[in-house]
């Protein structure tokens, strides 16, 4: 009798690790499908133990085309994909009121009327607060190019790829843009 308990129990352990592990295999695939985005603090910090390019998303509370950027571009499963391989992903509030440290630099909100802007964001888009707004920093976390304006998921994809793989270095835009094919299903 108690050998067949201890079966019972070996077997029940098996099948509830065995649930758990194709739970966790599955969830971490749904989490790719779904842009993991960072805070700026952690993707400077991750950015310092692996380096890799940052893609943020500079964005308003009030912004219509921010939003439908975010429910439209973001939630493409393969550009959220791309976008958690191949980059550090931040959200960044261009009101946010807190402190943030860049270059060794603290950059602030800054009131402006009724609203105002944070430092830092103007800063990225170098004075071009217009929303919404993707910035790509490289490695070393210099402003490689930002782009204002709704993007669609191949506008994202193609202009994501073109910095990722580092043809910025060497193709033209141009070139790059009548030889890009996308990857992204109709």
């Amino acid at each position: 009798m108690k050998k067949l308990k201890a079966t019972l129990i070996a077997i029940t352990a098996l099948c509830i690790l065995s649930a758990h592990s194709s739970l966790a295999q599955t969830t971490r695939q749904e989490d790719n499908s779904q842009i993991n985005w960072m805070s700026w603090e952690e993707a400077l910090a991750q950015s310092q133990e692996d380096k890799r390019k940052i893609l943020l998303d500079i964005y308003t509370d009030w912004c219509k085309f921010c939003k439908h950027m975010e429910n439209t571009t973001f939630q493409q499963p393969d550009i959220a994909a791309y976008i958690n391989n191949n980059f550090y992903p931040v959200k960044l509030d261009a009101e946010l009121k807190e402190e943030l440290k860049y270059k060794d630099k603290v950059y602030t909100f800054v009131k402006n009327g009724k609203m105002g802007y944070h430092e830092l964001a103007a800063e990225l888009l170098r004075g071009r607060l217009s929303f919404p707004a993707i910035v790509f920093l490289d490695e070393g976390l210099n402003v490689i190019q930002s782009f204002v304006g709704y993007k669609s998921p191949r506008q994202l994809e193609q202009i994501a790829t073109y910095f990722a793989s580092d043809q910025y270095k060497k193709t033209p835009w141009s070139t790059y843009q009548r030889s890009f094919k996308s990857m992204i299903a109709e």
